[in-house]
């Protein structure tokens, strides 16, 4: 983790829900339960993107459950992963918005390196078991990470896709930046590409709001 963000979240980084939440994982993986992403990359979006380089954040739920998928950047899988469905669908409105090449990969270590924030509300889970590390501390260390990004910055952008992320609206004042809400990626899947994220443009969108653009390019 970045020392900007150490800096801002000292508090609640030795708080004792955090410090159970902590102790909670290590018991799982001493039983030999497989977490992702592995321990070194839980924090990878926050070692990637200082707090005062986020200009974009985009927020996801909890990792990918595959083996080899998550490495601790919201909808983003490693090199060499097959790209899921949601991804997939982030990088045609990519292409359809900006004009931009489809990559051949789903790593968008890119995009964290130029200031967008890649944020899962849940920052583990276990292996072929999506949600399983709901409800264990992860939900409200995040919120206060959205509130701080609120707090401490200006003009920033929060993509918030699907209703999940939509409620995440509460904590953002909306004064001095700038919520983009459309549906989740993966709806485009169940219902025939109408769910109505296909047109968003929300990377033309955060462009035109924030003072430096961001390049979205990912070879």
């Amino acid at each position: 983790m970045h020392e900007s963000w150490k800096d801002v979240l000292s508090e609640e980084l030795c708080s004792s829900y955090f410090l159970d939440l902590q102790e909670t994982l290590r018991k799982l993986s001493n039983r030999g339960v497989s977490i992702y992403p592995p321990q070194k990359e839980v924090y990878s979006a926050f070692e990637l993107t200082p707090l005062d380089e986020v200009k974009v954040v985009i927020i996801g739920q909890d990792p990918y459950h595959g083996n080899s998928q998550a490495h601790g950047l919201a909808f983003s899988v490693r090199e060499g992963s097959r790209i899921p469905p949601s991804l997939r669908n982030i990088l045609k409105e990519l292409h359809a918005d900006l004009g931009l090449d489809i990559p051949k990969n789903g790593d968008l270590t890119p995009w964290a390196n130029n200031g967008v924030f890649l944020l899962n509300t849940i920052l583990t889970v276990e292996a072929k078991s999506p949600g399983s590390h709901r409800n264990m501390g992860w939900e409200r260390f995040t919120d206060r990470v959205i509130r701080v990004i609120s707090e401490k910055n200006e003009k920033v952008v929060f993509m918030l896709w699907g209703a999940f992320a939509h409620k995440k609206h509460k904590l953002i004042d909306e004064s001095k930046h700038l919520i983009l809400r459309a549906p989740h990626p993966a709806a485009e899947v169940y219902q025939g590409g109408k769910a109505g994220f296909f047109g968003s443009r929300p990377f033309s969108k955060a462009n035109e709001f924030i003072d430096k653009p961001v390049d979205w390019a990912l070879g």
